[in-house]
C-alpha cells in the first residue's frame, strides 16, 4: 500500500480545491527556475534514472523518447503535444487530473517544453472532455496572469505558449500519429512509422506526445528525487499510478497506488470488493478494454505492472480495472467490446476494417447461441491475421480481448452453444472444441 507521504496526486478527490494559489500550497509551482537551472540533459537523465514509463498505455520509458528530439534547434521549430484524448473504455484517470490537479500537468508541460527545445505546447482533449477542458483553461489562463507560463516563464528565461484542442469523439485519435493528423485538421488516420514524430510530427516539424499522467508527475520526479520515484514499485515498473476500478465493484474509485500493487488488494481494500464477494469475480480486464481479460485464478495473485500482466499474455495499459462478476455473460461482454472497436476503427487497414466486424458478427451469434463449432476456431484465426497486420496497435487492441475470451473462457461458447462434444483420449481432457487439435491427437 502507499504512503500518503509518497503520494503525488494530492486532490485526486478534490477536497483541496483546484485552482492555483491551492496547488501552490500543495508544491505546484516551486523550485520550477532551480529545475531549470540545472539544464535540460540533467532534466532528462533524472526522468530516464527515474525509470517513468508513458502512462498512456504502451509504457515507452519517458526519458528515452524526450532524447530522440534533436538535441539542436533548427529551422523547424519543435512541439510538444499532450494526448488528453482518454478514449479507452473503462479509463478516467486523466479526466480527474485536468479537473483536479491542472496544475500539475501545466507545470509539467513548461519544464517537458523545455526538455525537448518546444516553444508552443498542443493540449489535445477528448472532444466530450468539454467541463474538463474548460477547467484546464482557466488553469492556464491562471498560470499566465502569475506569469507562470508565457513569456520568460516562471523568470527561467523560456518562452512558452500552450493552447488547447477538442477532439471529435475519435477512439482512433488517442493513437499519436492519427492525433497529430487531426490536430494539422485532417481526418485521423494513423501515420507509417517511420518516420518517428520526434523527427518528423506535427506540421513536419520534430514532436513529442505524452500522455496527461506521464507529464503530470515530471514535476515531483524532479523536485523529490529519481531515487525517490524509482524505490516505489519494481525495477522497469517504478513509481505511482493511477488505477481506474470500475464494473462490478462495489465502490467504483480512481486510486493512485504504488505500481505492483496486487489487483486483489486494489479491488478489495480500495473498491470495496466484488458485488457478491470476492468468490463471486469472474473475470477482470486489468487495462482498458482494451487488453485480454484474466479469469479468477489468476487474479488472485497477480500483480499489477507492466512485466507481470505481460507473462499472463495481458498487459497494464491504462490500468482501467474493470471488474465482471458471475452475474454476467462474459460472451456478451466481450461481444460488446467488439463492437465498439468494429464502431472506431478508422478503416486504414484491411485487416483491422474487414476483422473487426467479423469478429463482433461471430461473437453476437455465439451470445444468441447460433454460432457453429468450425466459427470458435475460425474466429481465433481471425484475429491472428489482424493482431501484427495493421499500421496502429488498435489492430491488437481490437483482437486481444476475444484471443482473452478465446484462450479462458471457450467452455462459456461450447455451452451457449451446446456443441456436441468432441471425445478426446485423454480422460483429463472431456472434450476439444478445436477440430484440428483432436484430429493431430487421433493420427
Amino acid at each position: 500500500m502507499l504512503n500518503d507521504k509518497d503520494r503525488i496526486f494530492l486532490n485526486l478527490y478534490n477536497d483541496k480545491g483546484s485552482d492555483v494559489v491551492s496547488a501552490q500550497s500543495r508544491g505546484d509551482w516551486s523550485n520550477t527556475k532551480e529545475i531549470f537551472s540545472k539544464g535540460r540533459d540533467w532534466i532528462i537523465n533524472e526522468i530516464k534514472t527515474s525509470e517513468l514509463r508513458g502512462r498512456g498505455g504502451a509504457g515507452f520509458p519517458t526519458g528515452l523518447k524526450w532524447s530522440f528530439a534533436p538535441k539542436e534547434l533548427g529551422s523547424r521549430p519543435h512541439y510538444l503535444v499532450i494526448n488528453a484524448d482518454e478514449s479507452e473504455p473503462g479509463t478516467c484517470k486523466d479526466r480527474d487530473i485536468l479537473r483536479f490537479e491542472p496544475h500539475k500537468l501545466i507545470e509539467g508541460c513548461l519544464i517537458a517544453a523545455y526538455a525537448v527545445n518546444a516553444h508552443k505546447c498542443y493540449i489535445y482533449i477528448r472532444g466530450e472532455y468539454f467541463n474538463e477542458g474548460q477547467k484546464l483553461q482557466n488553469a492556464i489562463d491562471e498560470a499566465y496572469q502569475k506569469k507562470l507560463i508565457g513569456k520568460n516563464a516562471s523568470n527561467t528565461g523560456w518562452d512558452l505558449d500552450i493552447f488547447i484542442h477538442y477532439g471529435a469523439g475519435a477512439y482512433i485519435c488517442g493513437e499519436e500519429t492519427a492525433l497529430l493528423e487531426s490536430l494539422e485538421g485532417k481526418k485521423g488516420l494513423p501515420r507509417l512509422k517511420p518516420p518517428f514524430p520526434a523527427l518528423i510530427g506535427l506540421y513536419g516539424c520534430p514532436t513529442i506526445v505524452n500522455n496527461v499522467e506521464t507529464i503530470a508527475v515530471v514535476p515531483t520526479i524532479l523536485r523529490r528525487g529519481a531515487k525517490w520515484f524509482s524505490s516505489l514499485g519494481s525495477p522497469k515498473n517504478t513509481g505511482t499510478k493511477i488505477f481506474c476500478i470500475s464494473g462490478n465493484v462495489n465502490k467504483p474509485c480512481n486510486v493512485e497506488e504504488e505500481m505492483g500493487i496486487s489487483l486483489k488488494d486494489l479491488i478489495e481494500k480500495h473498491a470495496g470488493g466484488v458485488v457478491g464477494g470476492w468468490e463471486n469475480l469472474k473475470a477482470v480486464i486489468p487495462g482498458g478494454s482494451s487488453m485480454p481479460l484474466l479469469p479468477k485464478n489468476i487474479c488472485e495473485t497477480i500483480k499489477m505492472d507492466f512485466d507481470s500482466l505481460i507473462e499472463q499474455k495481458s498487459g497494464l495499459g491504462t490500468a482501467g480495472v474493470i471488474v465482471i462478476n458471475k452475474d454476467q455473460d462474459i460472451v456478451k461482454c466481450i461481444a460488446r467490446i467488439a463492437r465498439f472497436y468494429k464502431h472506431e476503427s478508422c478503416g486504414q487497414c484491411t485487416p483491422c476494417r474487414e476483422g473487426s466486424g467479423w469478429m463482433w458478427r461471430m461473437l453476437e451469434r455465439m451470445a444468441k447461441g447460433e454460432a457453429s463449432r468450425e466459427e470458435v476456431d475460425m474466429l481465433m484465426g481471425v484475429t491472428q491475421q489482424i493482431e501484427g497486420h495493421t499500421i496502429c496497435a488498435f489492430g491488437e487492441g481490437s483482437a486481444w480481448p476475444v484471443q482473452g475470451l478465446l484462450r479462458h473462457f471457450k467452455k462459456e461458447i461450447v455451452k451457449k452453444n451446446n456443441f456436441k462434444p468432441l471425445i478426446s483420449k485423454n480422460k483429463n481432457i472431456p472434450y476439444l472444441v478445436d477440430q484440428h487439435l483432436l484430429e493431430k491427437e487421433n493420427a
